[in-house]
């Protein structure tokens, strides 16, 4: 059972990861476009990214908590209890920080419509700080968990 647990933690893990990464590159690209349409399409492929970080990050939750307990390592254990309150902030922020691109893209897909002319207020939203700090700091948190995973400290 154990080794059938670590690969489901792992391989949640890895799509946790990449979706993020994914998201991540396609935010930053959307960033350096000027035309609505073009900031559509990648706003909408990121929101599938973050489907797949949503999807493995309750993966690598679910089957990281019962891996701990199918290897009695205890949940109290410093690097498991570090390694949850990571992850719960790394969902709030990211779900935080993602607002503002859900409005961007709800923006963008209007003007793409109405002729596709670059618009200072889509170049706002996209470009928002505050949004993309958080984005960053989710991004840092989900690091840091794998830090914690990898080197385990006691």
């Amino acid at each position: 059972m154990g080794h059938a647990l670590l690969f489901l933690h792992l391989f949640s893990a890895f799509v946790f990861v990449s979706g993020t990464v994914a998201a991540g590159i396609l935010q930053i690209t959307a960033l350096r476009r000027e035309r609505p349409s073009e900031i559509a399409l990648l706003l909408r492929t990121a929101r599938t990214a973050v489907m797949f970080t949503t999807l493995g990050g309750l993966g690598a939750l679910v089957f990281g908590l019962a891996l701990v307990g199918d290897l009695d390592i205890g949940f109290g254990t410093a690097w498991v209890s570090a390694s949850i309150a990571l992850w719960v902030v790394s969902m709030a922020l990211g779900g935080a920080g993602g607002r503002t691109a859900r409005h961007a893209r709800y923006l963008a897909e209007r003007l793409a419509a109405e002729g596709d002319r670059p618009s200072e207020e889509l170049r706002a939203l996209v470009a928002h700080r505050p949004s993309l700090l958080l984005s960053y700091a989710a991004t840092a948190a989900i690091v840091a968990i794998l830090v914690l995973m990898v080197w385990q400290p006691a």
